[in-house]
């Protein structure tokens, strides 16, 4: 016969055992805050890449709705201030998107030819928010072809007529393309471009039998507070049910999963104690904590550009802090070597750039242009809404190509002004209007040259005129 005491300790393992809290989360308050912080950091960009997926991919009825799963959506349009849809929006190449889903068999992506002065490119990115591989003029040229994007798992033959094959880490993958647009009349070449772009399944390319179907996903909807809380946690065990665990990651993983996180499991956040809850939080504060000191004295000083927060695995070396610094700063950032981004945000004496208080000009000598493969463009916006300024001229940017139009200094150099006022009519074709408040430029150099990447290139500065 069992006693009392027993009885009750036996009742109330069976009741721990039945809601999964203690089976999962085996870690000490303090070890789950130390835990929570690095899968935070390491959970970040894959549940933002989530988010964007699902607005794009499976939100049928929402605003920013692009194509189904295996399907290819389109955005091409002659950007303006009207266009609010997104901070930092890029004037300068109209993007299309596909979500590939390569579970079931991999996908073949056709580019058709193209002119050799147009850029185009395709970002492949996993779902870690790592750039895998790119398709396009600096890669594959502006020939053409087809390329197939394989899954971890699969084990099959190469077509004969498909040009290369890229291996994903991951069953979900986004691929990203990118147009170049000369200027408001050639909006239809770019659509025609993009209607030569085409996503199959293997099966279909091959024109041969489907493989057996897979399991149909129930993709969580995305909530408020999914990346500022331990909601990130459900989305990350989500997410990474669609990835196979590398051998570099498997102690770190083993670590996750005291504190709940494991491919594929349910995050069980309801039914944690408040000090498991607390600890995990706290984890949470340290992981931005870290990210903010990381800015100020890394990313604002310009010891870390942004080109050093994007790339493959094998580049980022799993720095996940670099990984969640490019996903918070630039979500699906290109890597160096094929765009290099510079910002204009403070002047040469260090204070904001602001078009209320200065007029400014921008100076590149006469054999200092952005040394580029394809082209650069700088591109004005306000600072508190990251939008296109308006302004009567409708000129959001100054690029490459308008540089026959530019009038020249008399060393032979080029000097821009960014200013509020509307400079006398013979300035105007180097005019990039500013807003009357705080604003910043970026300058976009589409395959820089190397001393671009490396640094041998300094970014001239802006100077406020007295």
């Amino acid at each position: 016969m069992i006693g009392k005491p027993t009885r009750l300790l036996l009742a109330s393992l069976s009741i721990l055992m039945s809601t999964g809290a203690w089976a999962d989360f085996t870690a000490t308050p303090t070890e789950a805050r130390a835990i929570a912080k690095e899968a935070y950091l390491y959970g970040y960009p894959v549940v933002e890449m989530y988010k964007t997926l699902y607005t794009q991919a499976v939100d049928q009825g929402g605003a920013n709705f692009k194509a189904p799963i295996n399907r290819m959506g389109h955005s091409a349009q002659v950007l303006s201030p009207k266009d609010t849809t997104q901070a930092k929006a890029n004037p300068d190449t109209p993007y299309s998107f596909v979500w590939m889903d390569l579970r079931r068999e991999p996908m073949v992506l056709t580019l058709p030819g193209i002119e050799d002065d147009r850029y185009y490119s395709v970002q492949l990115i996993d779902l870690y928010s790592q750039n895998i591989a790119y398709l396009g003029t600096r890669s594959t040229g502006n020939n053409g072809g087809h390329y197939m994007v394989a899954g971890p798992d699969w084990k099959g033959q190469q077509p004969v007529d498909v040009d290369r094959v890229i291996y994903s880490e991951s069953n979900l993958v986004y691929a990203l393309y990118r147009t170049q647009l000369f200027d408001e009349k050639d909006l239809n070449k770019v659509k025609q471009i993009q209607n030569g772009y085409k996503v199959q399944t293997l099966s279909g390319y091959v024109k041969q039998a489907a493989p057996a179907k897979v399991a149909k996903i129930e993709w969580p909807k995305p909530t408020a507070a999914m990346t500022d809380s331990p909601q990130l946690f459900r989305y990350l065990n989500f997410m990474l049910a669609y990835a196979k665990p590398q051998d570099s990651e498997k102690d770190l993983l083993a670590r996750f999963a005291t504190i709940g996180i494991a491919p594929g499991a349910p995050f069980k956040l309801s039914q944690l104690s408040a000090e498991q809850r607390k600890a995990l939080e706290q984890g949470i504060a340290d992981g931005k904590a870290e990210f903010a000191a990381f800015k100020k004295d890394k990313l604002d000083t310009l010891q870390v550009t942004s080109g050093e927060l994007h790339g493959s695995r094998d580049r980022l070396k799993n720095n996940y802090l670099y990984r969640y610094a490019g996903a918070s700063q630039r979500l699906f950032g290109n890597s160096a070597e094929e765009v290099s981004y510079m910002t204009y945000a403070v002047d040469s004496e260090g204070k904001p750039a602001n078009g209320a208080r200065h007029s400014y000009t921008v100076h590149f000598a006469k054999d200092q242009l952005p040394p580029v493969d394809a082209f650069w463009s700088l591109t004005m916006y306000e600072a508190k809404t990251g939008q296109l300024v308006p302004n009567h001229k409708k000129r959001y940017l100054i690029n490459s190509r308008m540089l026959p139009n530019l009038k020249r200094d008399a060393d032979g150099g080029v000097t821009l002004a960014l200013q509020h006022h509307e400079p006398p009519k013979a300035e105007q074709s180097n005019w990039l209007p500013a807003p009357p408040a705080p604003f910043y430029a970026v300058l976009r150099l589409y395959l820089p040259k190397p001393e671009a990447v490396n640094g041998q290139w300094k970014l001239p500065p802006l100077t406020p005129l007295k």
